[in-house]
Formats: C-alpha cells, structure tokens, sequence
C-alpha cells in the first residue's frame, strides 16, 4: 500500500530544502507579502484581459449561458531537477510508444488479445473502439500524435518521492497553452529569477507541435497544409484552440469550413478551396462525420473518414485512440509495454482494481471509504468518489452507483499526492498537486521540458482539475 504521508516538493520532513529550491527559496525569504499579493493580483488582471479563461460545463449564469472562470495561477513555480525530468522523460517515451503500438495491434492483428495479456471484451465492447477503424493503416503508425499523460508523486516508506502514472490522455488532451502562457507570466513578474536558475524553456512548443503535424501528412504533400478543428467558441477549451492555432500560424477551422470532394478534403477560403492534409482536431469521435458517426452533428465535416480510411488526410489523433486512454485499460499498461517492447516498465501504475472482476468488486464495496473511485470515462473531476473526503452517505449512495453498473468503474487506494507551497489568502502554505507533461509522436518522440502543473487549492483537496476549483503552476526543469 502507498504511503499515506505527503512528499513535499520544497523541503524533506525534517525541514531541510531539497536542492532545486534552495536558490529560489532564498530569493522568496526576501519578498514581502504586499509584494506577492500584488503580484498575484497583476497575474490575475492579465489573464482577465487576454482572456486565459475556462467554460465550466453545468454552471449556468442568471440568464442561463455558461460561466466563464479564470483557472487561478500560482506564482510560486513547482521545480524539477535535470535528472528527475530525464527519469520522467524516458518513461513517458516509453509508455506513449506501447500505447502507439498497442491501438495498432487491437485494429489489425489483436496478437495482444489472442495472447490474453488484455481481456478482449474489455476492448471490443469497450464504447471508445472503432469497428470502423478496423484494418485502417494510419500514417507512420501513429494513433496519439500529441498525449497528456498525467504524475502525481507519492511519499515511500524511505520519504523519498516517487512518480506514478494516475492517467493516460489520448484523444484530446488540453491544458498546454495554459503552461505556456504559465511560463509568460513568470517571466513577466519575476524575470531576475531566470538569471537566477537555468530554467529549460516550453515557448517553442507550438513550433515543435507544428513540425509533428506535418511530419505525418499522406505521402506526397510536401508542403503539407495543416488546420486545427475546433468545435467552436462555445467549447471549455476555446482559448486554447484559437491560441494554439495563432501560435503555430495555421487556420482555426469549423466543421461548416471544411468539405469533401474528389476523396479529399478542402477548405474554404476567400481564394477558394484549399487542400487540407493534417487536421489538428479537438472534436471528439462521435462528432467528427454524421455519415459514420452521430448523425446529428454538425461539428463535422461530412465523408471525413472515407478520407481518412482512404490515407488521404491525417486527423491527429487518430479516429478510435481512445480505446487506450479508457481507465479500465488503464491497468494493463505496464503489461503493453512488456509485451511490445519487451522492457520492464520505468514509470509505474498507481495499484488499480477493476470493477468488473467479481472479487475486485468485492474489495471495493467493502473498502470505499478509503478509496479513490472513478468512472471509466469520467474526466475533470466528475464521476469520482475520494472516499475520505466524502461522507458516510456519500459512500453508500456511489456504492449504489457502482453495483448497478460495476464495468463502469474503477478504484485506486488515496494517493498522498505530493504538495508544494503555494501562495493563498492566508499566505504560503502546501496544496496538493500534479503534473501533465506533452507527448508528441511524429518522426521522433518529443517532450518540451515540464508540462502544466495543476494544483488543489482548497486546503486537504485532492482534486486538481480547472473545472472542481484548482489552479495551475509554472513548472521549471533545471537543466542543471
């Protein structure tokens, strides 16, 4: 079982500072707290104005639209060391490729399957495969071309820290403009601690995505022309689709500005149809073709995976990724990579039971209490229990949830997750927190150094997601 103890980024229990923060725990001595509240407080009006804000689905204003919050910014940045980020990086390439390689195999050969190493019910019947995608070779082989995977980091018995993969995000993941506009503010606010520490940089993150895009377009573009599909601005994720759009200088697209003809796809313009063969979309499976898919969708392009089946345009990520980011797949992670890579995994799983398994079920029922339980296909904090945090009624009634569909549910043991200090009303104090770094998959697998730190800012929360009340940090790799 995990230990139960927080691990803290800054200092060890017995109060000394752990080495990348020693520099900069120096420099936070000598501020005065007027001066990081005002800080806090030009942060925050900045973000205003850019409009670095969040739609939180389910809350509804007086005339009944969406909200629209701003994810709160911490100014006090969560700090790697070089070798912590190279540990970090080398389990992230390898799980990114086995999970590559695992989509793969389940739509051709299912060797995988045949094997027994994953339950091919779990698979088949999973609602994120796609019988359509069955036999389709995609460009390079490569299904997730950009994943966020999501660390946290335990205390051990020793009170040293280690890193667990919590989960594996492959059909849309977001968050990144929001590391990246993370570290502009930093730079803004305090730009003599970058002539203190040698912090690795993320801005050429767009650049980077860029080439990835269009390193796997359908053979022959050689000037490939790349566009991102959003679904539109009334999307929780808008601000990142039109700012990472601007950043890469590609087209921000609808589905109403894209159509088939000839086996391919176009795009409208003022110059009239322009050829499009990688498509960055962050519209769901389910939305991307009404021919094949919903067929009351109008956030598609219509013939889209004809196209696609066809070779003739990249969609990243691929059509049916998400079979390998469902958290009952979860688990058997560490089994992909042994099997098609033949290596013992670098990063582990958090221990995970599956409640579809009778005796699993059994353990969870009677356990809850002290468990952390998910839906499948839960995301931003909705769906879950964290049973110490939750009520003796609140327990029962998931319980009742949980017999009534139990393959919908999976449940972990409370992770302490690491804290980090972090500046609140009441001053500095430590909030739990974790981290999602970027994968992208192209010619080469590349990590920008870092990823978006999220953190739990209400005091013992465990929950870290924009839309359950979290905020976000700068995240520094020392690359020394």
């Amino acid at each position: 079982m995990l230990q139960a103890r927080p691990y803290d980024e800054m200092s060890t229990a017995d109060g000394a500072l752990r080495a990348p923060y020693r520099q900069y725990h120096s420099w936070l001595d000598r501020q005065s707290p007027e001066t990081m509240h005002n800080k806090r407080a030009e942060a925050d009006l900045v973000f205003r104005r850019v409009g670095i804000t969040f739609a939180v689905y389910g809350d509804k204003d007086e005339d009944g639209s969406g909200t629209e919050r701003l994810i709160p910014f911490d100014v006090i940045p969560r700090i790697l060391t070089a070798a912590e980020w190279r540990l970090l990086e080398a389990g992230l390439r390898q799980r990114v490729r086995a999970l590559n390689l695992f989509v793969h195999d389940v739509y051709h050969e299912q060797a995988i399957l045949k094997a027994g190493k994953v339950p091919a019910e779990q698979v088949l019947k999973n609602s994120q495969y796609r019988p359509e995608m069955q036999g389709v070779d995609v460009a390079q082989g490569i299904y997730s071309h950009i994943a966020g995977i999501d660390l946290v980091r335990a205390g051990d018995a020793q009170g040293e820290g280690v890193f667990y993969v919590l989960e594996d995000n492959l059909r849309v993941p977001s968050g990144v403009s929001y590391m990246l506009e993370n570290r502009k503010m930093m730079m803004r606010l305090f730009p003599e601690l970058f002539s203190l520490h040698r912090v690795a940089p993320v801005a050429h993150y767009p650049d980077v995505l860029l080439e990835n895009l269009r390193s796997v377009a359908p053979q022959g573009a050689d000037n490939p022309t790349v566009v991102l599909l959003t679904p539109g601005m009334y999307n929780s994720a808008y601000f990142e689709h039109a700012f990472l759009a601007q950043q890469m200088g590609i087209e921000l697209v609808e589905g109403q500005d894209l159509f088939v003809q000839d086996n391919a796809v176009y795009m409208r313009t003022t110059r009239g149809p322009q050829r499009v063969d990688v498509i960055y979309r962050r519209i769901d499976d389910d939305f991307l073709d009404p021919a094949h898919f919903r067929a009351d969708s109008t956030l598609g392009v219509r013939g889209l995976l004809d196209v696609y089946r066809a070779g003739r345009v990249t969609l990243c990520n691929a059509i049916g990724t998400g079979v390998a980011d469902d958290k009952s797949i979860y688990p058997y992670v560490p089994d992909m990579i042994r099997f098609y890579l033949a290596e013992e995994p670098i990063l582990a799983n958090v221990p995970t039971f599956n409640c579809r398994d009778p005796l699993d079920l059994s353990y969870v029922l009677a356990n809850m209490a002290s468990l952390v339980v998910k839906e499948v296909h839960g995301a931003g904090g909705y769906g879950m229990l964290v049973g110490p945090a939750s009520s003796t009624q609140e327990v029962a009634a998931f319980a009742e949830r949980v017999k009534a569909d139990p393959a919908n549910y999976i449940a972990q043991p409370t992770l302490a997750l690491s804290t980090c200090p972090t500046y609140v009303e009441q001053g500095i104090a430590p909030r739990h927190i974790d981290l999602r770094p970027y994968v992208l998959s192209g010619r080469e697998i590349v990590t920008v150094p870092g990823g978006l730190c999220r953190v739990a800012l209400r005091e013992g929360s465990l929950v870290v997601n924009s839309s359950q009340g979290g905020g976000t940090k700068d995240t520094w790799v020392l690359e020394r």
